[in-house]
Formats: structure tokens, C-alpha cells, sequence
């Protein structure tokens, strides 16, 4: 397997305020957002995702690889010494009349797995450069659920520019919550440290992110190191934030808000007071509501946009809305596109 670190350990050697302000000259300005969300807005119809053109996935993982990170199950449970940077190769769907995706019935697919020794910012330039979305999955996925949630978000949000997975050692078990737990907070490092690759690098626009459930405290806390260690010259570069049903402590979120400065204004919540999954969570920690699972107008008072989407869930959980649902994914796209009202 060839797999690098991004970034040294030491901050000695971490990316120079000067690499990020070269990148952010090439980018421009973002997009102003404001205000808070509702599902009900209209936004730009797109035809196809970047994804349903060139089924191929970015994927850094912090996972202890499997057999090179060649074979299935590529890279497991397992937290690794280095992180791995790899394409991933996938299968689309069958979209023809007679197919089974036309019934409901295909599925996107993972075929292989290409680790490569070139860094984030130098693949998504070979592929053209322009916007990047990275999804951050949640509690108990393996490394081949994760990237294929990451494609269905990707294809079902018709995102077009290049697709990346962040994908940290879970293991994947419906009791093994701890794990999950402190596994996705020993890989927010390695997660700031790739944000400050693609920030800089001059052929990337906007990094957007889209995370789920734990994944959020991940991606929270990396923002909070990221503007820590370069303040507000990382603006310009990170697009929408968009946190799906996060499994994040109501204060632990206020606090960390208050030092992420004008990032907070490009978060949205994605929240629903019935999803179960996120009132077991708060059960575990001592009967503290998750941000997720919180009132909108309790949410809102910080300072962030958000999205009831109570009424658009129709299972037993509503933990995953912004998968299966086709309006929460409409929010999500008009997030990205600072359309959102």
C-alpha cells in the first residue's frame, strides 16, 4: 500500500499562512449566506452530478488498511499510524428504462480501491481543480458504507465538482459507541490537516462539507483548530457546513460556535426532534439533548442557520433524512450554492 501523511505532526511544519493566502488569491470571494432555512424554497435544477459522469470517489482515511487497502474490505475498524489517500472506483446505476435502478432497485457499488501517493490539493487539480464536497460519515459505518453514503449524497444532491470521503475507524457495531466515539475525535488532526492542504492549494474553489451524526464533532472541532491556527484568511475557502443530525452536546456546540468566528455563519443543522437514534445518544450522555435533536428556535439562537425537518421523516429512526429524503437534499444543494433562504 502507498499511503503519506499530509501534513507533519509538528505545526512547525504545517501549511504557512503565506501557502493559504496564494490559494485564496486564486479563489476569490465565497458566497454570502444568511439567515435560517426552511424546506420550502426553490432552487437551480441540475440534470447530473460531477459523480454519475466519472464514478470516482476521493477518499483519506484514517483506517488501519486490510490486505494493502487493495481488497476488500479495504481498510477496517482499526486506527492507522498514517493516513491513506486513495481513489476510489465506483459502479453507477443502471439508469436505463428497463433497469432495476429504474424500479428502485440498483445501487451505486464499490469496485476497487487505487491508494496513491500524491496529496488531496495535487488530485483534485489533475482532476480540474474547481469546488470540492466532502461528506464525513457518522457512528457505525465500515470504510465501504461510508464511501457509497458518500456517493449517494454526492449523485442524490447533483453536486458537480470533485467528491471526497473522510472516512475514520468506526467499527461498525451497534455497541461499540465509545469507540466510535473516540476514534472520530483522535482523527480530527488528521482532518484539519487536509482542510489546510486543499485551502491552499491554488486550483481548488470552495470546500464544502457535509457530515453526519458523530461525524460532526469531528468536522467542529477540526474547523475550531483550522481557524485557531489561521483565523479568518480561511473564510473565502470553506463553502457550506452542513451538519446532518449532529450527535454533538447542546453546549459543547455553543462553545465551540463562539470561537470558529465568521465560519459559524456558513453552518446549517439539519435537525429533527423525532429522530430516535439521536434520543439514545442522549441517553448515553447523561440525558444531554443532542444538537440534532434539539428544538429549532433553541439552535437558531446561536447564531446558525437551520432546518426542521421533523415532518419530512417517515421511518422509525429519522437519523439518515439527509440521504432519503429528496427535500433535505434540496436544502443541502441550495446550502452549497448560497441560494438558501
Amino acid at each position: 500500500m502507498i499511503a503519506r501523511r499530509l501534513l507533519q505532526r509538528d505545526p512547525r511544519h504545517s501549511i504557512s499562512r503565506r501557502a493559504l493566502l496564494g490559494g485564496f488569491m486564486s479563489a476569490g470571494t465565497a458566497l454570502a449566506l444568511g439567515g435560517c432555512a426552511g424546506l420550502g424554497a426553490t432552487g437551480a435544477r441540475f440534470d447530473a452530478s460531477s459523480l454519475s459522469l466519472d464514478p470516482t470517489l476521493l477518499v483519506t482515511t484514517t483506517r488501519k488498511p486490510v490486505n494493502g487497502g487493495r481488497t476488500k474490505p479495504w481498510f477496517g475498524p482499526e486506527r492507522a499510524t498514517t493516513m491513506t489517500i486513495a481513489r476510489a472506483k465506483l459502479g453507477a446505476p443502471d439508469e436505463s428504462r428497463l433497469s432495476l435502478a429504474s424500479v428502485g432497485l440498483g445501487d451505486w457499488r464499490l469496485d476497487r480501491v487505487e491508494p496513491v501517493s500524491a496529496d488531496v490539493g495535487d488530485l483534485v487539480a489533475q482532476a480540474g481543480g474547481g469546488d470540492v464536497l466532502i461528506y464525513v460519515h457518522g457512528f457505525k459505518q465500515t470504510f465501504e458504507t461510508a464511501v457509497l453514503d458518500g456517493a449517494h449524497l454526492s449523485d442524490g444532491i447533483k453536486f458537480r465538482g470533485r467528491t471526497m470521503v473522510f472516512s475514520w475507524p468506526s467499527k461498525a457495531g451497534l455497541f461499540d459507541y465509545a469507540y466510535d466515539r473516540d476514534s472520530a475525535m483522535w482523527s480530527r488532526d488528521e482532518f484539519e490537516r487536509m482542510l489546510s492542504t486543499l485551502v491552499s492549494a491554488p486550483g481548488t474553489g470552495r470546500v464544502n462539507i457535509v457530515a453526519h451524526s458523530m461525524g460532526t464533532m469531528l468536522s467542529l472541532e477540526s474547523l475550531r483548530q483550522l481557524y485557531a491556527r489561521y483565523g479568518d484568511i480561511v473564510t473565502s475557502k470553506i463553502g457550506a457546513v452542513v451538519f446532518a443530525a449532529p450527535d454533538i452536546d447542546m453546549d459543547v456546540f455553543s462553545s465551540a460556535i463562539q470561537r470558529i468566528g465568521p465560519l459559524a455563519g456558513k453552518i446549517t443543522v439539519i435537525a429533527a426532534t423525532n429522530d430516535r437514534a439521536l434520543a439514545l445518544s442522549g441517553q448515553i450522555a447523561g440525558g444531554m439533548t443532542r444538537v440534532g435533536a434539539a428544538e429549532k428556535a433553541v439552535i437558531a439562537r446561536l447564531g446558525v442557520r437551520v432546518v426542521d425537518a421533523s415532518a419530512e421523516g417517515w421511518g422509525i429512526i429519522n437519523h439518515d433524512l439527509f440521504l432519503s429524503n429528496a427535500e433535505v437534499q434540496r436544502v443541502i444543494r441550495r446550502s452549497i450554492d448560497g441560494t438558501i433562504a
